[in-house]
């Protein structure tokens, strides 16, 4: 993974929560960090005047007050601030072009309202070319302040797989990559709707176990190549009858970080978030990770 830890910045307390998980994940990961302010796009209630030259004043501030406190606590970051003009969803888009990842803040827990508004935030996790994740204010997990102790564990990395297969690589990846980071584990999961029990005429729940196994087995077998890549993260493959965002839900409730996919579109116009992702990012309790696959 090469490039930037990209946080879009704007002065809120969940974009600061997002930029506190951002430089941790960059120091571990051995990445810079950007920090970035649309001085065009503030929040409503931002306490300063309308005209231009305030609103950059206030941008600045900042960006130079979250550089002073993430390097008291992280020295050694390599860490840049940008100041742009160009509309939020506008500017992150074009930065997570080379960007190793984007980093953005959520309200919390029922809301994805994500940077400065929520229709910011969707477009650009529907859109953006690299993993995006949406770190929640407040969230237990992340270490922020002046004087806040770092916790000693940042929990499992969930990965929800929803196709065995191709598709699933570029999330096995980032997941792999972000337990090694935090010396943590990976549990694969996946869920088997009853729909494919009915549409292939298999027994009910509890009469044949069958199906589940070979489902169990192959998912374990994709993980063989990630467990070669990454020896020192354990990693196990979950299998559980239901729907698929009530099954990553259960599991998220014991991780640090959910992982989930979304289909790249041939066009910059199109974009959809699916249906487990949408309630990932509503109700997980942890920091969630969109990673585009084909």
């Amino acid at each position: 993974m090469t490039g930037p830890v990209v946080v879009g910045l704007d002065g809120s307390p969940e974009s600061m929560t997002a930029a506190w998980w951002g430089a941790r994940e960059a120091r571990d990961r051995h990445l810079p960090v950007l920090l970035l302010h649309s001085w065009t796009t503030q929040p409503l209630d931002v306490p300063v005047a309308q005209e231009a030259l305030s609103k950059q004043r206030y941008g600045a501030r900042v960006l130079q007050r979250a550089e002073a406190e993430l390097l008291h606590r992280y020295a050694d970051l390599d860490l840049g601030t940008e100041l742009v003009s160009a509309p939020a969803a506008d500017a992150l888009l074009e930065r997570g072009k080379s960007a190793a990842m984007l980093v953005l803040g959520s309200r919390g827990h029922g809301s994805i309202a994500g940077f400065l508004l929520g229709s910011i935030s969707l477009h650009v996790l529907g859109l953006v070319r690299c993993p995006a994740v949406t770190v929640r204010s407040g969230d237990p997990a992340v270490e922020e302040g002046w004087g806040r102790p770092a916790p000693d564990a940042r929990g499992d990395v969930v990965v929800g797989v929803h196709e065995v297969g191709p598709a699933a690589e570029r999330l096995l990846e980032f997941a792999f990559a972000s337990a090694a980071a935090r010396r943590g584990r990976v549990r694969a999961v996946h869920a088997l709707p009853l729909s494919a029990r009915v549409s292939l005429s298999l027994p009910a729940h509890g009469a044949d176990g069958g199906y589940e196994e070979e489902e169990r087995a192959r998912l374990a077998e994709m993980l063989g190549p990630w467990r070669e890549k990454f020896p020192e993260v354990p990693a196990s493959a979950e299998v559980s009858e239901g729907a698929g965002a009530p099954v990553l839900l259960a599991a998220s409730a014991r991780g640090g970080l959910t992982v989930v996919g979304r289909r790249l579109h041939p066009s910059h116009l199109t974009w959809k978030l699916g249906p487990v992702t949408h309630a990932a990012l509503h109700h997980a309790p942890c920091p969630v990770a969109v990673v585009p696959h084909d």
